[in-house]
């Protein structure tokens, strides 16, 4: 009847009870495993590492006394939730205490300026280019590489606002236009690297303050008998 220890501290198995029950009631009910099976003992591993999850956060908040406001559930993104990986993604979805302590543990974390630079690098392009074009129905914009190839060539080839004709196409390039470049990474480059200091920070604890108990082990665990791969 223990969840697992918490400071050597049993927590009730009440909780995942309640959790449990509230799934299999729920609106996915029908999406879940098949009670009794392998992968529905692998489900209450994995809803058990989340509620001890929120259990470490809820003591975590109190010892350091964070302001934990009452919050509705939140929605991360893909990109977020494989970062932070899937149980700590639903203990952060579901539980204030668990985005309080994320701000706090990450709120001095930055990017490094070798990071931000390497980035912009490996992810440099040229300037995206769009011309300002005349056509019989009047003015419009496009990518020219979205224009017939014997058009390009001859608005290229032309002198800025003459009109060519080149089949059934008849246009006169006005201008060209610059994209502006894409948005400042920084703060995109900032919340990954808070997601990933808040998971190294998260196993540290878990290691040192959360002990597991038979059959509620990590669904992850190697030695767990429902822990195998099939193809």
């Amino acid at each position: 009847m223990t969840l697992g220890l918490l400071d050597g501290r049993p927590l009730p198995r009440t909780a995942l009870d309640r959790r449990l029950a509230a799934l299999r009631t729920g609106p996915r009910a029908t999406a879940l495993p098949r009670p009794g099976s392998s992968e529905d003992r692998q489900l209450t591993r994995w809803v058990a590492q989340v509620l001890l999850t929120e259990a470490l956060c809820e003591a975590v908040a109190r010892e350091r006394d964070l302001p934990v406001a009452e919050e509705r559930p939140v929605r991360l993104d893909h990109r977020a939730a494989v970062e932070l990986g899937s149980i700590t993604a639903a203990a952060y979805e579901g539980s204030a205490a668990v985005r309080a302590v994320y701000r706090a543990v990450t709120a001095d974390v930055e990017p490094s300026p070798a990071g931000i630079a390497r980035y912009r690098t490996l992810t440099a392009r040229p300037p995206l280019t769009r011309w300002h074009l005349a056509g019989p129905d009047g003015t419009f914009e496009a990518d020219p590489e979205t224009l017939p190839a014997a058009l390009v060539e001859a608005l290229r080839a032309a002198p800025p606002g003459a009109w060519v004709t080149v089949g059934a196409w008849k246009a006169a390039l006005l201008a060209t236009l610059t994209a502006p470049q894409d948005d400042d990474p920084v703060p995109a480059l900032r919340e990954a690297a808070r997601r990933a200091a808040f998971v190294r920070w998260l196993d540290r604890e878990r290691a040192r303050r959360i002990t597991l108990v038979e059959g509620l082990e990590h669904p992850g665990d190697p030695a767990q008998p429902d822990n195998h791969h099939r193809h």
